[in-house]
């Protein structure tokens, strides 16, 4: 079903209301300058005139705003659950195309496809997750005359499998650590192990996010680690190849992001550090890195052209590396899509990641070249999910209450929910994206501790408070976070030290007795809070 929201629609102007400030001056004036000059980009932009984005949440409200700014044509997906979503409403057309289960819905690729031809949409945008690197799903946009916003068929395919990837750019010369190739047996793997020299890291091929990664660091723990592994793969990817690499210790984390037209031309734009991850997961992220000099930035970013050049990318990609103590970096894995991180990208070097993507997409040359991307100051990335801290970083779906999001000089905020909304269990929790720009690094982080100082939420647990204090820390400041930190010390995190809960506790408790004894009836004093609760039930 196609829906029309009309500006009357009453949840549709409050979802805005709370997403305006995804809009900010600066993407105002470039749709202005574009709308009113005749530069090629300006006169170009219409070939596509409607985009269907194969997503949801704060990415898909991303892509719209993009797309507005170039008069295009939105349409949203959504589940039956998704109904009043952020991305619904702030969407030209919507389509339902299933119920909640996302292997139903956002992964029906027949669904999907026929919104788009219904609807009279030119191109698909998969934004991240879901479908995006998804081998069949570019296929298909093909064979059904959709133009997919992203890399090819083939090239997705290769750099998807992450140990044909490690082969076909070893041969292009790109650095990787040493690792089997997949499909060994048990008792191969356990002997590569032995030659490796532990600790080890078991990997799924055709994984990502942390899932089927396990580290090992004795022999006796691999057979089990095999296992789970395997059974996570196949679980999150349909498939259980796994492989290994030699695990390097307290790694960095840097990618590299590339653009690159059909003409044959390719640029990077800069670096960014993801090294604070928890669980595998990246929850900050900078750019550029604080750690990266001139001269090895240069030879990451020629690396990375070098390989899209030889396997034929095209579009919008991350080339991802792990880098050691004596700063020498090792291939990880490709990202055949627009990465959660990009804004930060964007914050530095004036570039819309997203705009290049559409107009490579309609088979225009790169308008930038090499020489014009220059680091602008410093940028840093929070993301916030709705998960809860204090409780191992569990998901907390529920209704968001009350939604308060910072604004302000040098701050940008993605946002995909609003105030009423119902966060739903059944996708990735992430609600909105906090990013702070400064001419410095100390200012970029000075200006993120207020951001989020700014930010409340009720109704559900977000990692806000302990985002805060991660970026206010010591470690941060001096740039002395790895990939492994946060996992090591983040069992028992809590906003207040034990003291000071128990002296909360006490506090609470002594205002309660006066406050219950000043309101007793004369001669009974009801000292605990569950004679005034009275009966209830679970």
């Amino acid at each position: 079903m196609v829906e029309s929201y009309g500006s009357t629609n009453t949840d549709r102007v409050n979802a805005i209301d709370s997403i305006t400030h995804c809009i900010t001056l600066r993407a105002f004036t470039l749709w202005f300058r574009g709308a009113c000059t005749s530069t090629p980009e300006a006169t170009l932009i219409m070939h596509i005139k409607k985009i269907l984005i194969a997503n949801r949440g704060e990415i898909a409200v991303r892509i719209m705003r993009t797309c507005r700014e170039m008069g295009i044509g939105t349409v949203a997906i959504y589940s039956d659950i998704d109904r009043k979503a952020a991305h619904v409403l702030a969407a030209d057309e919507a389509v339902c195309v299933g119920p909640a289960p996302s292997s139903e819905s956002y992964l029906n690729m027949d669904a999907i496809v026929a919104a788009a031809k219904d609807t009279g949409a030119e191109a698909v945008h998969p934004g991240y997750g879901f479908l995006a690197e998804n081998a069949e799903f570019s296929q298909r946009c093909q064979d059904e005359g959709l133009i997919f916003i992203g890399p090819k068929p083939d090239v997705i395919r290769l750099l998807g499998d992450k140990t044909q990837a490690r082969k076909r750019l070893s041969e292009e010369g790109l650095p990787i650590t040493v690792g089997t190739t997949g499909n060994e047996s048990e008792e191969a793997m356990m002997h590569a192990a032995s030659a490796m020299g532990f600790p080890v890291v078991v990997k799924a091929s055709a994984g990502g996010g942390g899932k089927g990664m396990r580290v090992v660091r004795s022999a006796d723990e691999l057979p089990s680690a095999l296992a789970s592994a395997q059974g996570e793969a196949l679980a999150a990817f349909g498939n259980d190849e796994i492989y290994l690499e030699k695990y390097i210790e307290a790694p960095r984390h840097i990618e590299i992001q590339i653009l690159a037209d059909t003409h044959g031309n390719v640029i990077h734009l800069l670096e960014r550090e993801c090294s604070a991850q928890r669980r595998h997961q990246k929850i900050i992220e900078e750019c550029p890195s604080p750690v990266v000099a001139p001269d090895l930035r240069q030879r990451m970013g020629e690396a990375a052209v070098k390989a899209a050049k030889a396997v034929g990318y095209t579009n919008a990609g991350t080339f991802e590396f792990l880098v050691d103590a004596d700063l020498n970096f090792y291939f990880l894995e490709v990202n055949t899509r627009l990465q959660v991180e990009h804004p930060v990208t964007e914050m530095v070097t004036g570039v819309d990641i997203v705009r290049h993507q559409i107009l490579i997409a309609q088979g225009e040359a790169l308008s930038i070249a090499q020489d014009d991307i220059r680091i602008g100051g410093h940028a840093i990335e929070c993301r916030i999910y709705a998960e809860n801290p204090e409780q191992n970083f569990m998901p907390s779906p529920g209704p968001l209450l009350s939604l308060t999001e910072p604004s302000g000089p040098g701050i940008r905020v993605d946002s995909g929910v609003y105030s009423g909304w119902v966060v739903p269990m059944e996708y990735d929790p992430i609600l909105s994206k906090v990013v702070t720009h400064g001419e410095s690094r100390e200012a970029a982080i000075s200006r993120m501790v207020s951001a989020l100082s700014q930010t409340v939420i009720t109704g559900i647990a977000s990692p806000v408070p302990y985002l805060k204090e991660l970026v206010a820390s010591k470690a941060f400041e001096n740039a002395e976070i790895f990939t492994d930190t946060l996992d090591r010390e983040i069992d028992g995190w809590s906003p207040l030290r034990p003291e000071e809960e128990a002296m909360l506790a006490f506090i609470a408790h002594d205002l309660f007795g006066m406050k219950t004894q000043a309101a007793a009836p004369q001669g009974q004093l009801q000292t605990s809070p569950w004679t005034q609760i009275g009966a209830f039930e679970l």
